[in-house]
């Protein structure tokens, strides 16, 4: 049985538009979810807008538009610059095509090029990243116990030991408490219980993350916060997403040794939609933490989520597929956008319902509440 054009038309992966003239000017009648992502907008907000004042095409779109209509068959046009507002503009493939019986209105399919990545991976290279994610986890409990046996067997050899001895006696409790370290992070990757969810105050977490960069890894940089003081509170596992906020401080940290700016910003934008199998979630509350450091490699930059993926020589791949996992699991959205001179993570998350927040509130102690 066929689904209706509805469900088709929502579960299109990537950003598409009805586009029709009205008096010498293209003009948007509708888009889908992918849509409003990509615009940062919803579709009752575009409806009306001028399509190509909206999407400024590095293409000759006036007349591919008119050539659709003259011929009624679909052109394709690869490779162009899409730029949707003061976002830097996105390398895409782009498909023009008449629909039936609908007299002018064409559909316009933009496809990013990363997204097309995306989509094209194969299903092989994950089942495989998934099958050593669980190999890993087995044997990440057997071999922490030995590993300790060594550790403390080398701890005690060197009280007897001369000092030249002693430094390689050191080096083995070193590089097993390394390993150790390696393993927990297969361990919490491999973690399959569902967060703890409750109304959170973001800023409470992002700023028990911030102090803890501060007097650790991120003493060398400077560390400033731009927070949105009226921001609702989310729905999350604060002891969870306290992790994706160190790992993510962490890696802009490690991405200049010799110091710099990392910015925290939070902010209120109602534009992100998401479909989920309950029905489209909104995320308005973004979460963005930006550095100036050097980037991300290009030849990682589009599977910088995935498991055993690090552009560092002796990262593990790890950290940031673990914040996409937690992330998913509050059912929010990560991307990263960088620029030159700029790398910029951003965190989207729902608002937590308002039975949740008279929980908190209620909870919360007495010198706290408003």
């Amino acid at each position: 049985m066929m689904p209706p054009p509805g469900a088709i038309w929502a579960a299109l992966p990537v950003p598409a538009f009805l586009v029709a003239p009205e008096n010498g000017v293209e003009r948007i009648l509708g888009c889908n979810p992918a849509a409003e992502l990509f615009m940062s907008a919803t579709s009752a907000s575009l409806e009306g807008e001028p399509a190509l004042d909206r999407l400024t095409i590095d293409a000759p779109m006036e007349e591919a538009l008119s050539r659709t209509r003259a011929n009624r068959a679909p052109i394709f046009i690869n490779d162009a610059d899409v730029c949707t507002g003061e976002r830097p503009p996105v390398l895409c493939n782009l498909q023009i095509a008449p629909l039936a019986e609908a007299g002018d209105t064409l559909l316009l399919l933009i496809a990013p090029r990363d997204i097309a990545g995306r989509l094209g991976r194969t299903q092989a290279t994950k089942s495989a990243a998934r099958s050593a994610i669980g190999m890993a986890e087995m044997l990440a409990h057997e071999i922490k116990n030995p590993l300790a046996g060594i550790a403390g067997a080398a701890q005690l050899l060197s009280m007897g030991l001369a000092p030249a001895d002693r430094e390689l006696a050191d080096l083995i409790v070193e590089e097993t408490r390394r390993i150790v370290k390696l393993l927990e992070q297969v361990e919490q990757f491999g973690d399959q219980r569902p967060p703890d969810r409750r109304a959170v105050n973001l800023h409470d977490v992002l700023e028990r993350a911030r102090r803890s960069a501060i007097v650790g890894f991120g003493a060398h940089m400077r560390i400033l916060d731009q927070y949105d003081p009226s921001l609702p509170l989310t729905l999350g596992d604060a002891d969870q997403l306290l992790q994706v906020f160190l790992n993510l401080l962490k890696n802009a940290s490690e991405a200049q040794p010799a110091g710099g700016t990392i910015r925290i910003r939070t902010f209120f934008e109602g534009g992100l939609h998401l479909r989920r199998k309950g029905g489209p979630v909104s995320l308005p509350l973004h979460v963005e933490v930006i550095d100036d450091g050097p980037g991300l490699p290009a030849e990682i930059a589009d599977e910088i989520f995935e498991p055993f993926v690090s552009g560092r020589e002796n990262g593990t791949g790890l950290g940031l597929a673990l914040v996409s996992k937690i992330i998913a699991a509050h059912e929010g959205w990560i991307e990263v956008d960088q620029r030159p001179g700029q790398t910029a993570f951003r965190i989207s998350l729902p608002v937590a319902p308002p039975e949740t927040q008279v929980e908190a509130q209620a909870e919360a102690p007495p010198d706290t509440k408003e």
